[in-house]
């Protein structure tokens, strides 16, 4: 893909919802940059979508389980000549990253790492054996079936959630072993030893030629439906020496991905799961001096990427309510 040759850049950002913060990230960094940026936004309910009602021009699209996803952000991108287009939700990844070319040849980067590793993020359970064979500590972890068959096999308490489950949507936390036996057979059910202590994500950068670039672990002092509400910049050593463990695992990461993990208080940690995106928290990251969106912005119009691992410890970020109004 040729870069940019001048400004203005223009992105897409896919599933856009309420992911506000993201766009504003792109817009102070494309400013940083002297660019001229142009947002649009897709979603299934644009006139829904806070997102879209701040972006230049908001598109809808059908679902990513849609047929039509692909050819509709595709007419978008070659109708508007679109640059860089963000993904923001686990579902819509695996598609677009088979679908790569297509986008690169009407000119538009996807965001999006091969869809190798997309799979690998997907498959909790290949996932955590893939980080213990890297030497990163993670739970035990196997199918509820596996589990059923002989409950003695992992310590308790223990959890359970969907194998392809993201945002901590279906996972279940069950008071006995009696509970566990009672959910209703589900093939992509596992089941996971409980860590207890702080739980922690960590947003990485990889450069477009698959080197990790930068990493920041936040603690999640508060999160709200699988999202981060309150958060602290923090340099743990044991997460950055884990984040250094992934680029030889994961081959053909590409830009922004962030992985969750859990910190006892005796120091020890297990990464609980990946996920091939930008994280929900990233405008944490963002705000203590990592700019994954300017090295995406610099990546797209051929100028050096500056990534850098120089970001602040003790950045706080306290999330609040706000809301787009909409005149009849």
């Amino acid at each position: 893909m040729k870069p940019v040759a001048s400004s203005p850049v223009t992105v897409l950002f896919s599933s856009a919802g309420r992911r506000n913060q993201l766009m504003n990230c792109f817009r102070a960094d494309a400013a940083r940059l002297g660019l001229g940026l142009r947002v649009l936004a897709a979603d299934a309910q644009p006139e829904l979508s806070s997102a879209c009602h701040s972006a230049n021009l908001a598109c809808q699209v059908p679902r990513c389980t849609d047929g039509g996803f692909i050819p509709a952000l595709l007419e978008i991108c070659r109708t508007n000549s679109v640059h860089l287009l963000v993904p923001t939700i686990d579902p819509e990844l695996a598609v677009l990253s088979r679908h790569r070319e297509e986008f690169i040849a009407v000119g538009t980067r996807v965001v999006v790492s091969d869809d190798t590793v997309v799979a690998l993020a997907n498959d909790k359970l290949t996932a955590m054996k893939r980080l213990q064979q890297a030497g990163i500590p993670t739970p035990a972890t196997m199918t509820l079936d596996d589990y059923l068959r002989n409950p003695d096999q992992l310590r308790w308490p223990v959890i359970a959630k969907p194998n392809s489950g993201s945002a901590s949507v279906g996972i279940v936390r069950p008071r006995n072993r009696k509970e566990l036996a009672l959910l209703p057979p589900h093939p992509d059910m596992i089941v996971q030893e409980f860590v207890a202590g702080e739980e922690y994500t960590v947003n990485v950068f990889f450069d477009q030629d698959g080197h990790l670039r930068c990493a920041v672990p936040h603690r999640r002092i508060e999160v709200r439906h699988g999202e981060v509400a309150k958060g602290r910049t923090e340099r743990m050593p044991q997460l950055l020496a884990a984040a250094r463990k992934l680029e030889p695992c994961l081959r053909g990461a590409a830009g922004p991905l962030c992985f969750q993990a859990v910190v006892t208080p005796a120091g020890e940690f297990a990464v609980i799961e990946i996920n091939a995106r930008f994280g929900g928290g990233y405008p944490l990251a963002h705000r203590a001096g990592a700019h994954f969106s300017q090295w995406l912005l610099e990546e797209v119009t051929g100028q050096p990427c500056s990534a850098h691992d120089k970001w602040r410890e003790g950045v706080t970020m306290l999330r609040y309510d706000s809301a787009v109004f909409l005149e009849p």
